[in-house]
């Protein structure tokens, strides 16, 4: 699996990474969902470029102008419900594609630290030779990504997937890259070295669905 690490070079996105992981910030919830919007916005751009191109003719109203334009078949499939502002902020970059929604969820069936990931609700349209891009904004054990992935092949197999986080763990990295397709792509904000007892980011920033839209029973 391919892997675009964007926090290994400076840019405007280490200020909004900054801001999500610090502890007096992310108490604005408003600012937290801004400044993931504003990560899926950074890393949606970045990832345009790798995207399929061809040119067109674009009438103005002063005469002509060849334009490269992207051409791929897009799906962007995002993980409820913390993947909402990240949905966003992609998708107001990629305005005209196709949507898929899709919950996952950590059970604890014995009320301790072990868990398995519940997936219920689809929402999506074929994505048979279609550009599939995955988005939830914390890539930690890895497991819901995959676990979304192996529900949505009933909707068909994909061209590519290109998968996009704001933060990961080097464990949930390396799951991901072992159980997804040859050739899929990651596009991740940054990534961090640990997972704790709970499989939570370490550093990380917290749970980023409490953080974006309040604390669940």
């Amino acid at each position: 699996m391919k892997v675009h690490h964007l926090a290994k070079q400076n840019s405007i996105l280490n200020k909004f990474l900054a801001e999500l992981r610090d502890v007096t910030v992310q108490k604005d919830s408003m600012r937290f969902r801004r400044n993931i919007e504003r990560i899926g916005e950074v890393l949606g751009y970045e990832l345009s470029k790798k995207l399929n191109y061809d040119t067109k003719e674009i009438t103005t109203p002063l005469g002509t102008k060849q334009t490269n334009l992207p051409t791929n078949n897009i799906v962007l499939c995002s993980i409820l419900r913390a993947g909402l502002p990240l949905h966003n902020g992609m998708l107001n970059y990629f305005d005209d594609v196709e949507n898929a929604f899709i919950s996952a969820y950590r059970h604890h069936p014995n009320n301790d630290e072990e868990f398995e990931i519940v997936v219920e609700y689809f929402a999506a349209p074929s994505i048979d030779g279609k550009t599939l891009l995955l988005v939830d904004p914390m890539l930690a054990t890895g497991r819901s990504m995959v676990e979304v992935y192996e529900g949505i092949k009933k909707y068909g197999t994909p061209k590519e997937i290109i998968i996009v986080s704001v933060i990961g763990s080097e464990e949930g990295v390396e799951y991901v890259g072992k159980h997804f397709p040859e050739g899929t792509t990651l596009w991740i904000g940054d990534i961090d070295e640990k997972l704790n007892d709970k499989g939570y980011i370490v550093p990380g920033l917290g749970d980023a669905g409490d953080l974006a839209y309040g604390a669940k029973l």
